[in-house]
């Protein structure tokens, strides 16, 4: 055997790992698409009496806003609730507007401590004096459906579980290309996919906003860091912790996509810089607990948060596919090929699941076509994240903001 070949067996062996690998996630992909079709009746839940609830909503900087926000929320709180600004680091007028529409608030000033995982834990910290039965955690630039706040804070009551409701993204008012493909994806990833886990009754992931947290859950959790997806590390945290978060598909919670360029593309580097970095950081963690703790339904959110953005997944399976090509060519071994030529249909399949049943009515076929141009604006970010990643939580500006 000379080396010739042997270089070419040990290539296939490597694309083969990885072939399994892309395929094992692309029909992850798949299932939580098909999963999401499948019609359910919700299920209602119900308490003798209605859970003290406490509403927390970090800010900095989100006076254009934050009225609109607190005026939604306000309207669903009952007597004996609670509604809490952290006017996180702000040099605007955050904390008066705040105070105007009826919350309480307490002003942080550390700017070597900046993030939302500082702010949401001054606030806990405020609200242990006198702690409630469930948190809700809503950022300052979402509007928030009537009854999203009493439905997923019930549910977090009874299950003794975080409860995320649905979080969506609006598209600016003129919208390219790009930004209705953007939001498409987004809506596959805090909608399709966290009702398709629902619906064969596993755990999502916590996406940041419109989210309940019983008290006994959130009391002992570590918030306090910069971390630039503090929302996902909570969510695992609580996960291995014996609180896996539940989906609530009937409660919403809508924010906007940025309208600038440079702003979406600063938004997506943290939001992807940070899922690549949980990717990295946390599935192992989550395997290794699945496997001790004997729980199947880590081991599914392993898979779950193993699924890359879906523009870099695209690209690798693209870019794999290439070379398994090339050395099926050059070396007549074909197996890797042919299991990325599988992983490519199932993730094909899967967006057109999703595109048909979630989103055709927001986005066109003929956009949708456009993904290989969002797919080619994005590369620069995934490269990036290769040479210097994203490591600073950075707020994203918002649209009335120059």
């Amino acid at each position: 055997m000379d080396l010739g070949s042997i270089a070419g067996e040990v290539i296939s062996f490597f694309l083969f790992i990885l072939a399994v690998a892309a395929l094992l996630l692309s029909a992850t992909f798949c299932l939580e698409c098909l999963a999401a079709l499948s019609r359910q009746r919700s299920k209602r839940y119900f308490l003798p009496s209605r859970p003290r609830i406490a509403v927390l909503v970090p800010a900095h900087n989100e006076a254009a806003g934050i009225g609109a926000t607190l005026a939604a929320v306000k309207s669903q709180l009952g007597q004996g609730d609670r509604l809490l600004v952290v006017a996180d680091n702000c040099n605007d007028n955050t904390a008066a507007i705040a105070r105007a529409a009826g919350a309480a608030v307490v002003e942080r000033q550390n700017p070597q401590l900046r993030g939302k995982g500082y702010a949401l834990d001054c606030g806990l910290a405020l609200l242990a004096e006198d702690p409630p039965d469930v948190v809700a955690i809503v950022d300052a630039d979402c509007w928030v459906a009537p009854g999203a706040i009493a439905k997923i804070c019930l549910q977090a009551a009874i299950a003794g579980r975080p409860v995320q409701a649905q979080y969506l993204l609006d598209k600016p008012p003129v919208p390219s290309a790009k930004d209705a493909v953007s939001a498409f994806a987004f809506r596959v990833k805090n909608l399709v996919r966290p009702l398709g886990l629902a619906r064969l009754g596993l755990p999502c992931l916590l996406t940041g906003t419109g989210m309940a947290l019983p008290w006994v859950a959130i009391a002992a959790a570590n918030l306090a860091s910069g971390d630039i997806v503090e929302d996902m590390t909570l969510g695992i945290d609580l996960a291995c912790a014996g609180f896996a978060p539940m989906f609530c598909p009937s409660a919403r919670v809508v924010g906007r996509l940025p309208d600038r360029q440079q702003t979406a593309k600063t938004q997506r580097t943290r939001w992807e810089h940070g899922h690549l970095q949980s990717l990295l950081t946390h599935c192992p963690r989550l395997l290794r607990e699945a496997f001790r703790q004997r729980r199947f339904e880590l081991l599914a959110l392993a898979l779950e948060l193993g699924v890359p953005p879906l523009s870099l997944f695209a690209l690798t399976i693209a870019g794999l596919s290439a070379i398994a090509g090339l050395v099926g060519l050059l070396a007549g071994i074909w197996l890797p090929a042919t299991i990325l030529g599988v992983a490519s249909g199932l993730l094909a399949i899967a967006v057109a699941l999703g595109w048909w049943r979630f989103g055709r009515q927001d986005i066109s076929l003929l956009t949708l076509l456009s993904i290989p141009a969002y797919v080619a604006w994005k590369m620069p970010l995934y490269f990036s994240f290769l040479v210097n990643p994203e490591r600073q939580w950075i707020r994203t500006k918002r649209l009335s903001e120059s």
